[in-house]
């Protein structure tokens, strides 16, 4: 039972990478003039991409890495959990800066 989940949450990683790309490329789109606002947001929206792009690499690595070596398994754990972190921080920073937006206009 314990291995269907492990293999559920790599299926999972896998197709979050793929959609982290998509993302990235959605985002790619710089011709159109912003104001402060957008442009934030869509840093943040960026941001958010690229440390979950991090965290699915670095997951991935940690999967294929052989475990008789320590120092990159380790290093591997370390920059999953920060940017596992960095993707959350990313994230509950958008609807604060739309609420901090909204506050200043009224």
């Amino acid at each position: 039972m314990h291995s269907v989940n492990l293999l559920c949450h790599e299926v999972v990683v896998a197709v979050s990478f793929v959609a982290c790309i998509v993302g990235l490329v959605l985002l790619w789109d710089t011709k159109q003039p912003k104001n402060n606002i957008e442009e934030t947001e869509e840093i943040l929206f960026r941001m958010s991409f690229s440390y979950w792009l991090v965290y699915c690499v670095a997951f991935g690595i940690e999967k294929i890495v052989l475990p008789d070596w320590e120092t990159v398994l380790m290093t591997l754990k370390i920059t999953t959990a920060l940017s596992y972190f960095l993707t959350f921080s990313c994230i509950l920073s958008l609807p604060l800066h739309k609420f901090a937006v909204h506050q200043v206009e009224e």
